[in-house]
């Protein structure tokens, strides 16, 4: 692609990973493939890098970032790790568990990245294109959703293009992500509780059955991604738990529901999870004024579903 607004793409092999290795260390964008979603990623130690990622999004700025770890040496530099730390991050780093520990006194973040908080939110990610990234860099990365601040999160590169084409540099084309959801969000409380900031990939009895039970009361402040009351819109009024359609919806089914796409026609929710946003862009995309989803149970992974979908539909 040429031109002043052009984003390029390049395959997510070695050759690409050394071109964003570049862009990166250069304070520049690159959207990088993760398991979840993909990432738009910036040197986390870098003011100017991570004020790219806020105006690239359009994001407020009261809103954290998580910061993407090679592995837990680096995340130790960066925060203080606690024995439910350490055991949380052996059973489940690499992964889709991003964890809200006290930031490290002198940790070399840009301030943005806390948004001013005392704590910050850690991931050690396992897709190959990403953990490559890390470690040719040998940098934090802080890395949002690679979408603009409240729309539908971007599961392959098409959808990356569609919202940040000349705001982004590169993006690194690794397919289809797996998961399809943003990581579960843990935080970790000095006294000895924790919170289930945002449900996704682990279900929060995994956690539980570490940790024991959650404390429910949510902080005022936003302390990481996905808090917002409204998320992940596809700029359509939707609506949850149809099984008929009105003639101006599309529909996105679900099992026995049909419609127009299906999240999973055989009623398996981790499949669900991986279809829910490609979906959530295809009805955005559709003729249609308004978008019908059928019913969602809300066990295992069909919490952190119907999380997104309540966010999508507020």
């Amino acid at each position: 692609m040429t031109g002043k607004d052009a984003t390029e793409v390049l395959p997510a092999d070695a050759a690409g990973i050394a071109r964003a290795a570049d862009l990166l260390r250069a304070g520049g964008l690159v959207a990088v493939p993760t398991e979840t979603v993909y990432g738009l990623a910036a040197r986390a130690d870098s003011a100017a890098a991570v004020a790219a990622i806020y105006r690239a999004k359009g994001r407020p700025d009261f809103n954290p970032l998580i910061v993407h770890v090679a592995d837990l040496p680096a995340a130790g530099r960066l925060a203080l790790f606690d024995a439910r730390a350490r055991e949380l991050a052996a059973r489940f780093w690499p992964g889709p568990l991003t964890l809200v520990l006290p930031l490290r006194e002198g940790a070399p973040i840009a301030p943005a990245v806390t948004a001013g908080l005392p704590t910050i939110a850690l991931r050690m990610p396992a897709h190959p294109a990403m953990r490559a990234l890390l470690a040719e860099t040998d940098l934090p990365l802080a890395a949002p959703s690679a979408n603009r601040s409240g729309g539908v999160s971007p599961t392959e590169p098409a959808h990356v293009v569609g919202s940040l084409a000349g705001r982004v540099g590169l993006v690194l084309d690794g397919g289809v992500c797996a998961q399809g959801l943003e990581s579960t969000i843990v935080a970790l409380r000095n006294d000895g509780s924790w919170q289930l900031l945002r449900p996704g990939p682990i279900e929060k009895a995994r956690i539980s059955a570490i940790l024991g039970e959650p404390h429910d009361v949510t902080s005022a402040k936003i302390e990481a991604p996905g808090q917002l009351a409204s998320h992940y819109a596809p700029g359509k009024p939707l609506r949850l738990d149809v099984s008929a359609p009105e003639p101006d919806e599309y529909m996105i089914g679900f099992g026995p529901v049909p419609g127009e796409a299906t999240l999973s026609q055989a009623g398996d929710l981790n499949e669900a999870a991986a279809h829910l946003y490609a979906c959530l862009h295809r009805a955005a995309a559709s003729p249609q004024p308004r978008i019908a989803v059928a019913p969602i149970p809300a066990n295992g992974i069909g919490e952190a579903i119907r999380d997104r979908l309540m966010r999508a539909a507020a």
